[in-house]
């Protein structure tokens, strides 16, 4: 059975009949994973709605993940989030205004402002976070255990190799 990317591999392969650089399999591999990430973010995207965003989501994911206890400062959840304070501000005053998040002024340092969620804001993002676990368990769907940790095992490999 041949899916999408065999045909893309297929053109590519009789483009670069002569070309020893082409290598088929790492071409389809890659092009395969990213068609599953991008078939996973469509899926994840469709699962906001409300005016609830999947930036909401994602800083209120780093802020219930980090590794302060379930607070942090504006400037840590921008590293976090890999983006500049100003959208994190941004963010932040959406999560604020829909009483996900309250920001308190530091007491040891009044220069400091504290993010916590609200009990509001734990529920939002608990929802949200298996909504997406069910989009991911469904895009796996088709590997058993077994093939899941074959896949997992492999993945691991390359991955290892690239932080070496």
């Amino acid at each position: 059975m041949e899916d999408s990317v065999d045909h893309h591999v297929a053109r590519w392969a009789g483009f670069w009949k002569n070309e020893p650089a082409f290598a088929p399999e790492v071409e389809g591999a890659l092009t395969r994973m990213k068609f599953i990430q991008r078939w996973i973010d469509r899926a994840d995207l469709a699962i906001f709605n409300d005016g609830f965003t999947v930036q909401d989501y994602k800083t209120l994911h780093v802020l219930m993940v980090q590794p302060w206890p379930t607070e942090a400062t504006p400037a840590q959840l921008a590293e976090a989030l890999n983006v500049t304070r100003a959208a994190v501000t941004s963010r932040l005053d959406r999560l604020d205004e829909a009483g996900l998040i309250t920001r308190q002024i530091d007491g040891a340092d009044r220069r400091r402002v504290i993010v916590r969620p609200t009990q509001k804001g734990r529920e939002m993002w608990n929802n949200y976070i298996f909504k997406g676990m069910a989009v991911d368990q469904r895009a796996l769907a088709a590997l058993s255990h077994e093939e899941l940790t074959q896949l997992n095992a492999l993945l691991r490999k390359v991955l290892l190799s690239l932080e070496e």
